[in-house]
């Protein structure tokens, strides 16, 4: 019995795999997926997650969540998905943790604002850069760069892609194209992700007094698990009740994907992984939860990622990248000498500001602009 015999046809096996771009001999003690997820930890990208924003900047207090901690709860809750479905828990665990490698410091508002820079050469999106982490940035072996991470692997990295953009990435991109889906455990952590973000948003949220308790109780999908609480534990409140309620959050649309996605993997019966391309998204909430997860959302959405609060901190966010950006396109020679382009070719240039900036950590961009625009750093 191997490492993987008891994973369902349809899953991820790791030595079916389409294989890396520079092959390597396996592994004695370990599957090609769990090589990935070691590679993954041991990024220099990976560790900067520490330090980069998921709502609150860095700065703002200890205990809110960062793009680390967060990629550790996916990957929590990616595991657990999977080992309820038969799907191949290592390539879960390694697709959540490198999910986010490619993300800008501050948040989502760094990606838009370098966006906006980079429109002239290409744009920045932060899925692609991710893949671009693994594929190039990284410089670890001294056989290639990158990380030379398994076909599987940098598929379900790439969750979104532009047809221009596929066109370029070669066998990855191609499924963008062919308008098929990817691996199963593709499709489960890009859920699994969901339910992380919408559930300990909210427990940031209450955390930081930007959104309440009392506004929640309008969301279907919080009031219900708000109401279990208080019925089992009548008078709790603090911490204790909204951990209670976040737990029972996640949960309820854990359990419910489980479900709507077993059944879904029962009528289907893909024969395997390839079959799964060839087919809808089999891994689903349920009509309902789908629904009131989506209420949550825009909730989240008009109330604390658009909270006068929050945006102050973008708006600062917004002309730290800016300028930062400005600074280094006006005068290359600001930039490390890494990221520097000897040829001169502008595109490939704004390339790499892009990449040194994305690369960057909150404090780090903070940093840096203080210490280009400050006189008092001179």
């Amino acid at each position: 019995m191997g490492p993987e015999s008891h994973l369902a046809p349809y899953a991820a096996h790791s030595n079916a795999g389409r294989g890396r771009r520079f092959p390597e001999q396996a592994h004695a003690s370990r599957s090609e997926f769990q090589r990935d997820r070691d590679r993954i930890i041991h990024s220099t990208a990976f560790r900067r997650l520490e330090y980069k924003t998921q709502v609150f900047l860095n700065h703002e207090g200890d205990m809110f969540r960062t793009r680390l901690t967060h990629s550790l709860e996916v990957a929590q809750i990616g595991r657990s998905l999977a080992r309820n479905l038969r799907l191949n828990e290592d390539l879960v665990e390694a697709l959540a943790l490198a999910h986010d490698l490619g993300h800008t410091p501050f948040g989502h508002v760094g990606q838009d604002v370098l966006n906006e820079c980079m429109a002239a050469h290409g744009g920045f999106e932060h899925n692609l850069q991710s893949l671009r982490v693994v594929d190039e940035l990284e410089q670890q072996y001294g056989a290639f760069d990158g990380l030379n991470l398994m076909f599987e692997t940098r598929e379900g990295i790439l969750k979104h892609c532009s047809v221009t953009n596929a066109r370029q990435l070669g066998a990855v991109g191609q499924r963008f194209l062919d308008k098929t889906q990817p691996s199963l455990e593709a499709q489960l952590t890009n859920l699994a992700d969901e339910i992380a973000y919408n559930s300990h948003d909210v427990d940031d949220g209450l955390r930081s007094g930007l959104i309440t308790i009392e506004q929640l109780q309008e969301v279907a999908l919080f009031a219900r698990q708000w109401q279990d609480v208080q019925a089992k534990y009548p008078g709790l409140s603090g911490r204790r009740a909204i951990y209670e309620t976040v737990r029972r959050l996640i949960t309820v649309m854990a359990d419910d994907l489980i479900t709507t996605s077993a059944a879904l993997l029962r009528e289907a019966a893909p024969a395997d992984i390839d079959a799964v391309r060839q087919s809808a998204p089999l891994i689903r909430f349920s009509p309902d939860i789908r629904r009131e997860a989506t209420e949550l959302k825009r909730f989240l959405y008009a109330n604390l990622y658009r909270h006068y609060r929050v945006s102050r901190m973008r708006a600062k966010a917004s002309r730290i990248i800016r300028d930062l950006y400005a600074a280094f396109t006006g005068d290359a020679q600001l930039l490390p000498p890494d990221y520097q382009v000897k040829d001169g070719d502008p595109s490939a240039q704004a390339r790499k500001i892009a990449d040194y900036i994305a690369g960057m950590t909150d404090r780090y961009a903070i940093r840096e602009h203080r210490r280009i625009y400050s006189l008092d750093e001179i």
